[in-house]
Parts: structure tokens; sequence; C-alpha cells
């Protein structure tokens, strides 16, 4: 006999939308409330549990199948692994149901890696490739009815709220982060977006209502979320605005917005942001400020504003269409650092993240001579980054980058700028943000080789490298003892000085190897006192713990 439905996440990550664990994308909870409406009860798995025990899954029998995937901006991940094209056409040819349907991002096109363009297949084994969105376009097939690219918050908004009890059902859950929609399309629709971006495919800006996201909020809150993230729209600032090309910000509607959220999750534990464009902020900076004020008072600190720059070259600018130039996102990153750089628990509240791609149209090799120099200045006038992020452009058919673009011509200049980044700018900037001594809470393991590593829940979070082993999703405090390009080293609080191996010893600040032998020698400590006449003092004082056991 036939079980109900199935929904195979194999991830998405769009350039408004992420959905690679920690995320789990909103495309999940719609269609699964599209099924629930459906009268289905949905079975959920991710991509990684099929891998992981593929017979256990294969051989149940579903009248449907629901895969969901897709990656128009591929990058480097840790919590899980998008499926991949020969993934999606093994489940599709020998995952039995009576029907099976593939959607999301991957029918615009699939890929393998960053700097190549993405190509539209047929993948074997499925009845129907819904377009993305799609929420709609599912209902309508389950329906029998032809299947069309409309979208509505109307519909989907229900949806939202039915399917929210599947976050549940994810391996990760209760941490996971639930990425929130608040709106779809671009201003710049009528008058030609960026070259690349594959967000015009959505049509010009739609806006989901507070009330909306307030009820779905409060559907993921009742049922265990606990971390949220306004990630799904391409420029937050400009929430609720239907001005053309340069919107204004709309402080009033992301007042709104955030009291929605914090109302319907009032012990929320985090509450971050993801996309802003720096053009906005330029044009409009007493708005911008005022809005950015609003997002600082409702959300939880350690939040990443991320700025599409792509480019420092203006050739480039104005061949892909950008709008947005070196000196505007140089005054942008200002604004940010001053209204967000202000500690809260020893963390900035809210900082800037830049976004590179290489290999558009236009580009030579001294745009990367001009992209280390815009870098070069962020850095001689003290501003902080939290994140860069260098990918190689991804052209998609529909959009113009994809029949002008300068891919494979400048491979040297690229990796030579990502090593520039890496040595020169990422360094510095970890340094800067997360100095020694931080506290960082709640650090979940997601590897071990003998080093763990982990990461807190958020929008970019820094990768956590700690020398003692502990268990996957173990919850860890941890305190900065040293850094890496994009990581950091860090020691679980409070610092057993007695227990912890001298692996982990070594690692702490000013500790050389005689010193290092000096505490082997003299365990175990007593008190602090008899640790800095051995070692001397260290910002880590306040850290250290003297017990042997866990009793005393």
């Amino acid at each position: 006999m036939l079980s109900d439905a199935c929904i195979i996440d194999g991830y998405v990550d769009e350039p408004a939308c992420l959905g690679v664990p920690p995320y789990i994308s909103p495309y999940v909870r719609t269609v699964a409330g599209v099924l629930l409406e459906k009268g289905f009860t949905p079975d959920y798995f991710t991509i990684d549990q099929v891998r992981l025990d593929p017979y256990k899954i294969f051989k149940s029998e579903y009248s449907l199948l629901v895969v969901i995937a897709g990656t128009t901006v591929p990058g480097k991940y840790i919590g899980g692994t998008p499926a991949n094209l020969n993934e999606l056409r093994q489940i599709g040819d020998g995952f039995y149901a009576e029907r099976k349907v593939l959607c999301g991002p991957v029918t615009l096109g699939h890929l393998t890696r960053g700097g190549e363009k993405a190509t539209k297949l047929k993948i074997s084994g499925f009845d129907a490739i819904l377009p993305s969105p799609p929420d709609i376009p599912l209902s309508q097939y389950l329906e029998g009815q032809p299947i069309t690219h409309t979208h509505s918050y109307e519909s989907s908004d229900r949806w939202s709220v039915l399917g929210a009890e599947i976050i549940r059902k994810h391996p990760s859950f209760p941490d996971i982060m639930c990425e929130l929609e608040t709106a779809r399309g671009c201003h710049r629709y009528y008058s030609g977006c960026c070259s690349f971006c594959t967000e015009i495919f959505y049509g010009p800006p739609h806006f989901r209502r507070p009330d909306a996201v307030f009820n779905e909020v409060k559907a993921l809150y009742e049922n265990g979320g606990r971390h949220f993230r306004l990630g799904r729209q391409p420029d937050l600032l400009t929430y609720g605005s239907l001005d053309i090309e340069f919107p204004e910000p709309r402080p009033d509607m992301l007042y709104k917005l955030f009291r929605a959220v914090r109302y319907a999750a009032p012990s929320l534990l985090t509450l971050h942001i993801d996309n802003i464009n720096p053009g906005t902020i330029a044009r409009h900076p007493e708005k911008s400020e005022e809005a950015l004020n609003i997002i600082i008072k409702y959300h939880t600190t350690g939040d990443v504003a991320a700025f599409g720059l792509e480019s420092a070259d203006p050739v480039v600018i104005e061949k892909n269409n950008l709008v947005v130039t070196p000196e505007e996102v140089l005054s942008a990153i200002e604004l940010v650092n001053r209204t967000g750089g202000v500690l809260r628990n020893g963390i900035p509240e809210l900082l800037p993240g830049i976004n590179f791609i290489c290999g558009l149209y236009g580009e030579t090799s001294e745009t990367y001579r001009k992209n280390r120099d815009f870098l070069n200045e962020i850095k001689k006038r003290g501003l902080i980054l939290r994140r860069i992020n260098i990918r190689q452009l991804v052209p998609f058919e529909g959009t113009r980058a994809y029949e002008k673009n300068n891919l494979h011509k400048f491979k040297n200049e690229f990796f030579q700028f990502k090593e520039f980044v890496n040595r020169q700018i990422d360094h510095y900037m970890v340094e800067k943000v997360f100095p020694l001594g931080t506290c960082l809470k709640s650090v979940i393991i997601e590897k071990n080789n003998g080093i763990s590593f982990g990461r807190q829940l958020g929008s970019y979070p820094i990768l956590v490298g700690i020398p003692v082993s502990f268990g996957l999703k173990e919850k860890i405090d941890v305190v900065v003892v040293s850094w890496g390009a994009r990581s950091i080293t860090a020691l679980p609080i409070p610092i057993n000085i007695n227990l912890l191996p001298s692996s982990a010893l070594r690692w702490l600040p000013g500790i050389s190897d005689p010193k290092l032998a000096a505490i082997e020698r003299s365990r175990p400590f007593q008190s602090l006192e008899d640790l800095q006449k051995v070692t001397g003092m260290t910002p880590l004082d306040k850290h250290y713990s003297f017990k042997l056991h866990e009793s005393q």
C-alpha cells in the first residue's frame, strides 16, 4: 500500500534565498503547506539524509514525491551539500512514487561550480518540472490545471503557515535558521536589472504584508522555531517601497515588520537580515540611518548586511548596469560602521559584508587592481567588514550576462585576488571583529576530526576551530584566542587549566613552549595567582577554571 507524500530537500542557494543547513528555505514550508491543504501528510528528508541511508528512503513507496533543489550562486558549505545533477537523476529514476515532481531554482538552469554557464537540462525520471517559486505551480499540478508562473502572496501566505510544522522533521531541529521571505522581484525590473541577476525572473517588486509575516513566524515559533533571518528579498531597506529605480527606505514599514516578528516570537534567539543595497544607503543616508536604527533595535547582535558591490571598476559597472559606484559603497560602509559598529556583549551589532563577482563583461586585469585598491581604502579608513564574498560569475539563460561575459579570461588574476584578500584583508578584519578574549555563546559543533569545528546560528557566522574534541551538535561557549583568514581559534569556557590537553593549552596567548612545559609540571593549580606565577597575566584571566572534576 502506498504511503502519503515525501519532500526531499536538495537545498537551494539564490542571491535572495538560502536553504542550505542550518538554513531551511521558505520553499520547503510552502510546499509542505500545499501538500497538507491537498490532504497529504508529507514526510521530509534532506539530501544528506538520503545520502546517509538511501535504502531506507528508497524502499518506501509514496503516492507523490516532491524534490526541491537548485543553487544559482554556489558556494562552499559546511552544514550540508546541495544535490548535484547525478543525484537528482538517481532520485528521479530510482525512487518509486506514482508521481514525481522536481521544483526550485534548479529549473532555471543547472551548474556544478562557479565560472560556468548554467544549462537548462531535462532531468529524467520526473513527471513534472515546475517553475520557481514552486507553491502555486505545485497546487495547479495537483489539481490538474495548466501550470503558470503566477505568484501570489495571498496563496503562499496561508501555505507558509500551514506548512510551518515541517521544520520539526529537519534533522537539525530545533537548531535551524528559518529563512523568511519579505519580498520578491527587483525595483529595476523595467529599466534593466544587473546583467547577471536571476531576480529579474520574478518580475517587479512584490511585498508581503507585515501581518502575513507575523502569522508565519507565529506558526514557526509555536512549532519550536527560535532562529529567523529576514533574508529572502533583494534589499531589505526598501521593504514596502513601490518607487521605481532608486526607491527610498521605508522606516515605517520596517518598524511594522520587525515589531511583527518580535510579537510573534517573543523569546526568539536569533533575528538577522541579509541583503541591503549600498546604493540605497548612499542616495538616502538619513532615511537609511533611521531604518538601520530600527533594525538594530529589534534584531539580535552579530548581524550582517550583505552589500552587492560586485566590481570596483567603473567600466564593469557601466557595462553590467550595476549603478552603484565604489565611492557610494564606501559611504554606505561608513554609515553602517557608525550606526551598527557599537558593541553589545562584546560583539558588533551590525556590520557590512561585500560581494564581488568575477568574470563580468568588460573586466580586464586592471579590474582586479581596482578591486584591491578599493579594499585597501576600506582598511586605510579604519572601516570594518564582517566578511568578503568572492565568486565567479554564473550566467543564466535569460540574463544579459549569458551572452556577454568574460568567463575564463582572467583566471590567474582571479586566484591572485582571492589570495590577496585572504592574506591582506580577511585576517585583518576577523581580528578587528573578534578581538582576543571575545566570547561567543552557543557555538554548535558541525565537524570533528580531532579538532572541533562549529558555528553560531546567524547570518554569515564565523567558523570556529576548537582544539578539543566535542560531539556533533553539542553547544559550546568559547573565547577567542587566535585568528585565521576566515575563521577563529577558540577555547571552551571556562578554560579548565588543570584538565585541558597540551594541544589546547598551547593556544593560550603568550604561552611559549617553555611556559607550556612549566604549566604541565605545575598542574594542578589551585588559583589564578598560582597560574600567574608560572605564566604571567593574560587577557583571558577571568575565564580560567581550576576545577579538577565537575563535582568540585
